[in-house]
């Protein structure tokens, strides 16, 4: 099979791919650093001729054209699986738009729920010899969806790394329609290891309850990022990795020679994830490297294949947290920060892994704009917060004054708890609300 050949015939220009799109239609760009950049320039150069076209996406990581050209929502309707930074500000205006739906949950949506997409594009490894194109560090839910694409247009980016699967990795030529040779902008990074001291007293309580052979799931943020640092500087060994998102806190740990992946039950020496972001160090690393597996997320963040994994240890950031032991780690009030993700997942497959531990980490406190603190440890979750995690699912948490196990304990044992664990100077306002709501003891301690 020549597929150098067919690679031509299916070559167009960004210009002729947006010429495609039709006032009305469902468009999907990817996910994560793999969204469409050179196709989405071109679909904003339409934007006066077209009408209710509606986008999904996630995990942004720069500010889609579409978006940038149409502020007001007028001509174009982004939809968000799970809401990156740069794009917040449109979903709390209400110009863009997020899907509440557990990530694991995204393969089977799409398979079962999506009627049809008119067309997706989304950015790709150049072609290997076998006529196949990665999808690099977005595996996720791609190969679901494009199950589900009538016109599938993938944009070449010789910057974007070679990740091998795992399963259901890459597209083949003979599944695509058309080609466009993207502008091979850089990868879009994350800074590299930044974490406060703050960070790093927490990621040490953490780190204490790791035992060697552990398989570690990281979220995004400083403190997963300071466990990583601290778990490479450590005398742990043989650690493995089964993460939803693949951070540079893996990357420090790998080339420290603490990931073995030997332990695991499934998967062994292999560390499998479903996308990743971070530094270019990140993706250098996994270019090609055969330590690394891509896998979709229905794979990576199903629970039973979580639980079947010994000594998991899933650790996730949170925006606050309640003394009934209620996490919100999507929303502040209505204000929309990020989305469910996989966090429920790994919180309940952690627990249910032999010798497994979830951990929610934040800081205790938040200080505001004018300079005012308030309690990150709330007698109940603000109105309109999001619970990610239910109060019977928190297993530990942790902050810069200590960790608690809220596993089977009652209303009052976790106000205590989790009071203990707050900023000193709001224990006596907490202590106050939880005996108005009922959830402190006479004998409590103060």
């Amino acid at each position: 099979m020549n597929y150098q050949k067919q690679y031509q015939e299916k070559l167009i220009s960004p210009k002729k791919a947006a010429s495609f799109v039709e006032s009305g239609d469902w468009l999907d760009y990817g996910w994560g650093v793999a969204h469409s950049q050179d196709f989405d320039q071109a679909l904003a150069e339409r934007m006066e001729e077209l009408y209710d076209v509606k986008v999904r996406g996630g995990v942004e990581m720069w500010i889609p054209e579409i978006l940038k050209k149409d502020p007001k929502g007028e001509h174009f309707t982004w939809n968000s699986w799970h809401v990156g930074g740069p794009i917040r500000k449109y979903i709390n205006e209400g110009v863009a738009f997020y899907g509440p739906l557990r990530y694991s949950e995204l393969p089977r949506w799409y398979r079962e729920n999506v009627e049809r997409i008119h067309i997706a594009c989304m950015q790709v490894s150049p072609m290997d010899k076998h006529g196949y194109f990665s999808f690099g560090p977005s595996a996720s839910h791609m190969t679901a969806m494009l199950e589900k694409t009538d016109m599938v247009i993938v944009e070449v980016n010789k910057n974007m790394p070679r990740c091998l699967g795992g399963f259901e990795s890459e597209v083949h030529i003979s599944q695509v329609d058309y080609i466009i040779e993207g502008s091979n902008k850089p990868m879009a990074t994350l800074p590299e290891g930044k974490f406060s001291e703050l960070d790093e007293k927490v990621a040490k309580l953490i780190v204490e309850e790791i035992p060697n052979g552990a398989c570690l799931q990281l979220g995004i943020g400083g403190m997963p990022n300071a466990v990583g640092s601290i778990l490479a500087q450590s005398d742990l060994k043989d650690l493995g990795v089964h993460t939803e998102m693949y951070v540079d806190g893996f990357v420090d740990m790998s080339l420290a020679g603490k990931i073995t992946g030997a332990k695991k039950n499934i998967d062994r020496f292999r560390q499998t994830f479903a996308f990743a972001a971070g530094s270019q160090k990140l993706y250098d690393f996994m270019d090609d490297n055969p330590q690394i597996m891509s896998a979709p997320v229905d794979y990576t963040n199903d629970i039973r294949v979580i639980s079947s994994i010994d000594n998991f240890m899933s650790i996730n950031n949170a925006v606050d947290i309640d003394l009934f032991g209620q996490v919100s780690s999507e929303t502040s009030g209505t204000r929309h920060i990020s989305g469910a993700g996989g966090q429920l997942d790994f919180v309940l497959g952690a627990y249910l892994s032999k010798g497994g531990k979830s951990f929610i980490c934040l800081a205790s406190t938040l200080e505001k704009k004018d300079g005012t603190k308030i309690s990150r440890i709330r007698p109940t979750l603000t109105t309109g917060s999001v619970v990610t995690d239910t109060r019977t699912n928190t297993h530990y948490v942790v902050t810069e004054y200590g960790k608690v196990n809220l596993k089977g304990t009652s209303t009052w044992e976790r106000a205590e708890k989790l009071i203990s664990i707050a900023n000193p100077i709001f224990h006596d306002e907490l202590i106050e609300e939880a005996e108005k709501i009922g959830i402190w003891r006479r004998s409590n301690k103060r």
